[in-house]
């Protein structure tokens, strides 16, 4: 009988750094925001918009590529995707006005949604359960090293080069994964669901969407991860306006959230060994809900640095256990149309976030309105998650044993040498 042999640490490390360069291209150019709406003549506000014309092409890249990586195979997709992201951030750097920055903004975005929306589906195509959700931890762990250097980077290339180089590098960076995933990743065949002509797009998005309980945890992962996009869209106002520190001290503080994020995805790792990845989930959505009540005592009644970044390591810390639970508990339920779900799953959860955070905007500029905007994302994600109960483990009778209704098929040796 075949058996699944788990993917190597190499196959992990290279989807986590195609997966990395999502949240590379968002972090590192934060610390120029002054630099570029002063060569572009525009104001920091506006430079800001690129963010959520980030976010939202991002999205639709996802929703484009999710059914044609079923159709025509991960490597054509994903290849296609870090070539399309590669061109774009040498035409961002390129940018003269404000309208040709969102709009090769929105182009590089789209490409690297296209990279993106193949990682969740080809470790569905191989993993599911615990084994799934542990390898998601795996890849979240590698790939949040991302948003804890890029600032620090950003910053650097700004310094010495001007902030169009941090554009050429991503470019590079995008280069070289597109090599690895090439020479290393797609130098064997890849195993994934056969590809049923007669299931046309729309058919494939209709079973995902009519997976019901599926859709809950869709749901979550967008609203948890715009209480992320919130903090990121103003954490040059937070801490750089609000509380005055430098861009090199404000990269630091950026940091500072990362580490914990690291921490806890390690945490999250173990406990994987013993519980269900949805208990966790429950346990690590409590813990932002107490940040969050942190950051809103700590901003009504003190204006404290140190007890304020406190409160956001937590909020933002936890993420590094919901994000690999919501995964592998969403990525559980289907065997088939594994690329399309995962499309639905990404582009739900960067357009909801690009939409809230860009709203967040219409908000008086101030340090409760951020916090209490989390709050609210927070108190939907709580509700979500404690309105659900856990599916009951199969029970075994004398007759015949009991078969989980979405039990990964085995699958011959897809380790990646």
């Amino acid at each position: 009988m075949n058996t699944v042999q788990k993917p190597t640490f190499r196959f992990v490390l290279i989807l986590a750094m195609t997966m990395a360069l999502l949240p590379l291209a968002v972090d590192v150019y934060l610390p120029a925001f002054p630099d570029i709406a002063k060569d572009l003549n525009v104001s920091v506000h506006e430079i800001a918009l690129s963010i959520s014309f980030y976010i939202f092409a991002l999205a639709c890249g996802q929703l484009v590529a999710g059914p044609l990586s079923d159709r025509f195979g991960r490597q054509r997709v994903m290849l296609t995707g870090l070539a399309i992201f590669a061109v774009s951030s040498l035409l961002v750097a390129q940018s003269s006005s404000l309208t040709e920055l969102l709009i090769f903004r929105a182009c590089q975005a789209f490409g690297g949604g296209w990279a993106a929306v193949c990682v969740p589906a080809m470790v569905r195509d191989r993993l599911s359960g615990n084994e799934a959700a542990r390898l998601f931890s795996l890849i979240g762990l590698i790939m949040i090293s991302a948003p804890a250097i890029a600032p620090s980077l950003g910053s650097a290339l700004l310094h010495f080069f001007g902030w169009t180089s941090i554009f050429i590098v991503l470019s590079i960076y995008s280069v070289i994964v597109l090599i690895l995933l090439k020479l290393v990743i797609f130098n064997v065949p890849h195993k994934q669901p056969p590809f049923d002509p007669s299931i046309n797009v729309w058919s494939r998005y209709k079973a995902v969407l009519q997976t019901r309980p599926a859709m809950r945890f869709m749901l979550l992962q967008g609203m948890v991860f715009s209480v992320m996009m919130i903090f990121i869209s103003h954490a040059s106002f937070i801490y750089q306006g609000h509380f005055g520190v430098s861009a090199n001290e404000f990269s630091l503080l950026f940091g500072a959230n990362i580490v914990l994020m690291m921490v806890i995805n390690l945490i999250n790792r173990a406990l994987l060994k013993h519980y269900p990845p949805e208990r966790l989930l429950r346990y690590s959505l409590s813990l932002q809900g107490v940040g969050i009540l942190l950051l809103i005592v700590v901003s009504v009644f003190s204006n404290n640095l140190w007890l304020f970044l406190a409160a956001m390591m937590i909020t933002v810390g936890s993420m590094g256990a919901i994000s690999p639970n919501i995964q592998a508990v969403y990525m559980e339920y289907f065997t088939k149309h594994g690329g399309t779900a995962a499309a639905l799953l990404g582009a739900t959860q960067f357009s909801m976030a690009g939409l809230l955070s860009a709203a967040t905007a219409l908000l008086p500029e101030s340090l409760i309105s951020i916090v209490f905007a989390q709050a609210a994302c927070s108190a939907i994600c709580l509700l979500l998650i404690f309105t659900h109960h856990e599916k009951p483990k199969p029970q075994r009778t004398q007759t015949a044993p009991h078969t989980a209704p979405h039990t990964a098929p085995t699958l011959p040796n897809t380790e990646i040498h």
